[in-house]
C-alpha cells in the first residue's frame, strides 16, 4: 500500500490538478510533496525546482519533432508519468499535463535533499519502471499538497543548448524561491 497522505493536512492531488496548461501545473508544483513508497518504506521530498514543456511548439519539448515510439506517453491523459534515462544512468521524472493528445509534461528538476532530477530520483528510488503509469493506476508514487505556499521565481530552463535561441530564453523554470537551490 502506498503513501496517500496520512499526515496532518496533507491531501493528494486531483486528477484534474494536471489537466491544466503546463506552465500553471509546473509553477503550483513547486512547495508540493512528492512521496514514493516502495518495500513498505515511504520516501518523501519537497518539490523546489520544475520546468515545463509545452509540446510540438517547444524546441527544447522532446515532443517537438511528433509522435514517436518515445514520446507517445507525452499524449496521453494528463498525470501520466513520463520517466526517461538520461545519459543513459540518470531516470528523469516528468508529469503529463494539460489535454490528452496535446503533448506537454512537467519535469520535477529539484527537492529539498536532492539539488537535480537525476539525484531526486534516486533519493526516492523512481526508475523508468513508471513510464507510462499514470497516477490513478498507482499509490507508490504521490503528489501532496500540504497548504506550503512557495515564493515562485521565474528563470530560463536548463541543458537545452539544441533549441531555439526564444525557448533556452523562455522562463519556464519555476523554482521556490525560499530555498537555497537555484541550479544555472
Amino acid at each position: 500500500m502506498g503513501y496517500t497522505g496520512n499526515q496532518k493536512n496533507e491531501k493528494p492531488l486531483e486528477h484534474t490538478f494536471f489537466a491544466r496548461p503546463v506552465d500553471t501545473v509546473a509553477s503550483d508544483l513547486v512547495g508540493k510533496l512528492l512521496c514514493h513508497s516502495q518495500n513498505g518504506e515511504v520516501r518523501q521530498l519537497r518539490i523546489t525546482e520544475t520546468e515545463a514543456y509545452g509540446g510540438i511548439e517547444d524546441t527544447a519539448c522532446h515532443a517537438y519533432k511528433g509522435k514517436t515510439k518515445r514520446t507517445a506517453v507525452l499524449y496521453e491523459k494528463p498525470g501520466t508519468l513520463y520517466v526517461y534515462i538520461c545519459y543513459g544512468i540518470h531516470h528523469l521524472l516528468n508529469v503529463v499535463t494539460g489535454n490528452e493528445g496535446e503533448p506537454q509534461a512537467v519535469l520535477i528538476r529539484a527537492c529539498e535533499s536532492a539539488e537535480g532530477p537525476g539525484r531526486l530520483t534516486k533519493a526516492l528510488g523512481i526508475t523508468n519502471s513508471y513510464h507510462g503509469v499514470h497516477l490513478q493506476e498507482t499509490d507508490a508514487i504521490v503528489f501532496l499538497d500540504d497548504g506550503y505556499k512557495p515564493k515562485i521565481e521565474q528563470l530560463s530552463r536548463v541543458g537545452i543548448a539544441y533549441a531555439d535561441q526564444k525557448d533556452i530564453e523562455a522562463l519556464r523554470r519555476y523554482v521556490d524561491g525560499n530555498t537555497k537551490i537555484k541550479l544555472k
